[in-house]
């Protein structure tokens, strides 16, 4: 038996729901109905008395807990809130006045796709509401989407997909194809299950799944973020020397290497726990895929804001280690940071990207690749932390930054020092000899100014973990506050450090 599906508010009532009391303010004007013929004025006349509303969407501004934003929301009512000529004029009008006006955009769509009454001079009308969203995106401001029960059509392939943060409501059908036409056209029921919320955030191609009373606070939240000042942030002191590694006690390499396997190392979750003021989680690539080897979404560590990328070393088994969609979904956290001029926050804490026919066929090696060159070019100031291991192409692909910060016991390496002794000695015996000859120490790289920092162990992060987050955290919210000053440097500059 398939789930209820949820009840449907208006547009009004979610607005009503999402904005301060009394604070909408509508931005529309009557529709153009020239030219219509008399039949579809009737059947457009029919939908306004039975909608209470003049076309199958709402635009205008209100305050959200406070802050100023720009609605753009569907009204299923409408004949299924479906796009036709006017209500695509009254998309993009509203979308563009963001955009002039510097306000985060959100969208509520809820649609049946292009109105059939109108035909293919609607359908191209997702054309120019496509880039009307992409011009607002371009200006480096927020779009966030909640897609509603249904969004579908052509609605679902254009403004519903184009979100830097996207969330669903629960049990919504949300797809591409509407279920009845595919029953139409192919004579048999559409599988169960798929076009739903739910599905598609298990896919990794949305970010949530929440209910409309919900959405306000996550939104509020993700905007805090993403609308934070990027200029005159409040100077944040530098941590104090002891939090710093000062040369001693100097530990051996290969016990280095033996701390950072510990299984109760704290790993990127515990480090957000203790140490960030906030966190929204963010989920997938946005295009099918996502790995729990990697961990994305937005944190604050203290007021500066960053979007977060970490290799979640609880994600990550001998069975299911990080595959090229992690790097997939890593390539999305770092485009969010390019156009909303974030900080990106990369961590390094992985046994090695997957070895695997999967991981070929996926084109693992091609993605750390496109990795290594986002990373160099991001027009977007970039810090990377080494936290615990650092095994081959999978950490390399996270280490260009504009400054490394290292733990006292992380370390980087071609390959595990186990591989390493079995191509040159063929024996895994001297796995300790290769981790002292390839100087891995985050210590040594610190001497080679790869690292600029080194976070100190006292004397091991696993036996210390609240306090070990809790400065690495602070080191973190220094080095952010930085950044967010002087912003990104050159590729050269970044690729300088290895010479």
């Amino acid at each position: 038996m398939t789930d209820p599906k949820p009840a449907r508010l208006s547009a009004a009532e979610l607005i009503d729901l999402v904005l301060d009391d009394g604070s909408w303010s509508s931005w529309d004007t009557p529709p153009d109905r020239t030219g219509v013929s008399e039949e579809y004025a009737a059947v457009l006349a029919a939908a306004a008395e039975k909608s209470g509303v003049d076309e199958s969407v709402l635009t205008g501004e209100g305050l959200m807990h406070g802050r100023r934003v720009a609605v753009v929301m569907g009204e299923f009512a409408f004949l299924a809130g479906s796009i036709g000529r006017a209500s695509a004029d009254r998309l993009v009008t509203a979308i563009e006045r963001a955009t002039r006006e510097e306000l985060p955009l959100l969208a509520g769509p809820v649609s049946g796709g292009t109105r059939m009454q109108e035909g293919t001079p609607a359908f191209v009308q997702m054309v120019r509401i496509t880039q009307a969203v992409a011009a607002h995106k371009e200006a480096g401001l927020p779009y966030l989407v909640y897609l509603r029960h249904p969004t579908t059509g052509g609605v679902m392939a254009s403004w519903g997909s184009l979100g830097h943060m996207t969330v669903a409501e629960p049990g919504a059908l949300i797809g591409f194809l509407g279920p009845r036409v595919y029953e139409a056209l192919y004579g048999k029921e559409f599988p169960e299950g798929v076009q739903t919320g739910e599905n598609l955030y298990a896919h990794g191609i949305i970010d949530a799944v929440l209910a409309p009373h919900e959405i306000a606070h996550i939104l509020d939240r993700a905007l805090a973020m993403l609308t934070a000042p990027r200029l005159g942030i409040a100077a944040v002191p530098p941590p104090p020397a002891d939090h710093f590694y000062d040369g001693t006690p100097e530990v051996e390499t290969w016990d280095a290497v033996t701390r950072s396997r510990r299984e109760d190392r704290p790993g990127i979750r515990r480090l957000l726990r203790y140490a960030a003021s906030d966190v929204v989680p963010l989920n997938g690539t946005g295009q099918g895929e996502q790995d729990p080897g990697l961990f994305i979404g937005l944190v604050r560590f203290g007021e500066a804001p960053c979007v977060f990328l970490g290799q979640d070393r609880r994600g990550q088994t001998l069975e299911h280690p990080m595959g090229p969609e992690a790097l997939r979904e890593a390539r999305r956290g770092m485009r969010l940071a390019s156009d909303l001029g974030l900080p990106l926050v990369t961590v390094i804490d992985t046994q090695g990207a997957a070895l695997s026919a999967e991981a070929e066929n996926g084109g693992l090696a091609g993605e750390i690749a496109r990795c290594l060159s986002d990373l160099v070019t991001l027009d977007a100031p970039t810090l990377c932390l080494m936290l615990g291991e650092g095994n081959g192409g999978g950490a390399l692909a996270f280490l260009p930054a504009d400054r490394v910060v290292a733990t006292q016991h992380s370390w980087l390496s071609p390959l595990p020092p186990e591989g390493a002794s079995a191509i040159v000695h063929r024996d895994l015996d001297h796995a300790p000899e290769m981790a002292r000859s390839q100087q891995v120490r985050a210590i040594d790289l610190h001497a080679r100014g790869i690292v600029d920092m080194v976070v100190a162990e006292r004397p091991d992060a696993a036996d210390e973990a609240e306090a070990f987050c809790q400065r690495v955290g602070r080191v973190l919210e220094h080095e952010l506050a930085v950044l967010l000053r002087v912003g990104p440097g050159s590729p050269a500059d970044r690729a300088r450090r290895y010479v």
